[in-house]
């Protein structure tokens, strides 16, 4: 019971933290949906994807088996520590990003992270996200989730890419000097 509150409270408390941000964001008149980098429907199907690959973790994690084998203990262990490492990095990137958060690139001037996570990876939060992907892929070693997962982590490696391009136009030699110095997830 434990685990499956623990598992559950991760995401729940990300989500909250994220829609909550941006309430709060917009009475700063802040927008924080960005613009889309990439195709719109595909950016957002993935978004919502991770929330159903979250949400078969959290499902298995309170007994409902979403496996066609069974979880060896170690790759229950694995997924977990994962789950967690992965939460960590999404809640200190949105931490650290602060008003510069965006889904999407920005469509009015951010400033540059450089400092923090962002030391370490230039994308530390979609290393977090990739992580806990990875995390529900091993955790229940179901087929749909696997496959829907290789699906996120191909399109988010796209909208990384697009991405670097806006901030390359936007920063110019501030960012691609960073670029330069910090890898681009480790």
């Amino acid at each position: 019971m434990i685990e499956a509150a623990l598992v559950t409270i991760l995401p729940a408390g990300f989500l909250i933290i994220l829609f909550g941000g941006g309430l709060l964001s917009r009475r700063k008149n802040i927008e924080q949906d960005g613009t889309a980098p990439i195709n719109r429907t595909v950016f957002y199907t993935s978004k919502y994807s991770i929330l159903a690959l979250w949400g078969a973790m959290v499902v298995q994690s309170w007994g409902v088996s979403l496996s066609f084998v069974e979880v060896p203990e170690i790759l229950r262990l694995v997924a977990l520590g994962l789950w967690g490492f992965g939460f960590l990095l999404m809640y200190t990137g949105r931490f650290r990003l602060g008003d510069s958060f965006r889904l999407g690139s920005a469509k009015e001037s951010t400033e540059l992270r450089t400092d923090g996570l962002f030391r370490l990876s230039r994308n530390p939060m979609y290393v977090g996200v990739f992580a806990t992907i990875a995390a529900s892929s091993l955790y229940t070693l179901n087929p749909v989730v696997i496959l829907l997962g290789a699906f996120i982590i191909a399109v988010h490696h796209a909208i990384v890419l697009a991405e670097e391009k806006h901030l390359l136009n936007v920063f110019g030699r501030e960012y691609a000097e960073y670029c330069s110095r910090v890898g681009r997830y480790v």
